[in-house]
């Protein structure tokens, strides 16, 4: 088992501090969290959000790259129908390079309207640019020169350099449905995602006919907790910075559009002193606990959902900074031993 921490670089205005100062404390727990044993450090993408959610990546793994020496990095993730591939590609490799190899990019569609409509993209093509949009970045990072011509892209004569370090710089999608599954297994991704086990097999069984063996490709399931000494201190150190997150992110599924994705959720954000009760999250169960009772949460998860990277969510929108580094540490120190060998 790897692990992995995901930092989202928010600063809600009822939390507000200087946004230089949450950039340079991110940083800091990003050389924290290499020293710690942290196998994956993961950035990931929002747009026009009044937190200020981190909407360019790349150059923020740029900076931890050059401050870091082992951890992997990544894009969890980066929405590509927002995004020229090429510039994709070209930003992409550049960061590899500088982190001497270390990058994994991970893409998804994306599920704010808000997004799609300042963007002026159609959000019903969502996927199907992403699956183009990954074809041409595999493409400039594998061949000297290649054209191309696609239902949303034209391209002649591309010649991209400098190429990554990695040959093949590790590419993911994020998939949760048949569809997405079967999508990202017949092209040969790895999944920024962790469904349930039966979903799984989907994936794996697009992967065996597209000639790719499954045990050579990667699943890594993201979770929103947080870490303390007793169960009543952590929930008081998350739990207005949960409902903040769960507000925003149930503003944009409350959306027409996004209808097939709420699959009947409940989208209505329990008051401070019962969220706790619920133990639901933006996207689901939420870890919140101590060492030993996150720990048995994910063990139950771990049986009907399997992965190779368990990713932790690190930076509740406006918390503390003292309480991530604690977060941080009982994660390292005593939840990570005891999944090591899974």
């Amino acid at each position: 088992m790897k692990f992995g921490i995901i930092m989202m670089y928010r600063n809600p205005p009822q939390w507000y501090r200087p946004i230089e100062d949450v950039y340079t404390d991110f940083l800091e727990l990003a050389v924290m969290a290499e020293e710690l044993g942290i196998d994956h450090l993961w950035t990931s993408e929002h747009h026009f959000h009044e937190d200020g959610w981190s909407p360019s990546q790349l150059p923020i793994l740029a900076a931890i790259a050059a401050r870091t020496s082992r951890i992997r990095i990544g894009t969890f993730v980066l929405l590509l129908p927002f995004h020229n591939p090429i510039r994709v590609a070209e930003d992409a490799a550049t960061v590899d390079i500088i982190s001497g190899g270390r990058l994994d990019l991970a893409v998804g569609p994306g599920s704010d309207p808000n997004d799609y409509t300042t963007f002026g993209v159609p959000m019903p093509q969502r996927r199907p640019r992403m699956h183009e949009g990954l074809e041409i970045i595999r493409k400039c990072f594998s061949e000297e020169e290649f054209s191309f011509k696609g239902k949303y892209w034209s391209f002649e004569k591309v010649r991209m350099t400098p190429k990554p370090v990695q040959h093949p710089l590790p590419l993911w999608v994020a998939a949760m449905f048949p569809k997405a599954l079967e999508e990202a297994g017949r092209n040969g991704y790895h999944l920024a995602s962790a469904p349930a086990a039966p979903l799984q097999k989907l994936y794996d069984e697009a992967l065996r006919s597209a000639g790719y063996d499954p045990a050579n490709f990667q699943r890594a399931g993201l979770h929103i907790g947080h870490l303390a000494s007793t169960h009543e201190k952590a929930w008081d150190e998350i739990e207005p910075h949960l409902q903040w997150h769960m507000k925003i992110h149930f503003r944009a599924m409350a959306a027409a559009e996004n209808t097939n994705l709420r699959m009947g959720s409940d989208l209505a954000v329990p008051p401070l002193g019962t969220l706790r009760k619920t133990g639901i999250g933006p996207y689901g169960p939420v870890y919140v606990g101590t060492p030993d009772e996150v720990i048995q949460m994910l063990e139950r998860e771990l049986k009907s959902s399997p992965m190779t990277q368990i990713v932790f969510s690190l930076d509740s929108p406006g918390m503390a900074t003292r309480h991530m580094r604690t977060s941080l540490e009982l994660f390292a120190k005593e939840v990570m031993p005891h999944f090591r060998s899974w």
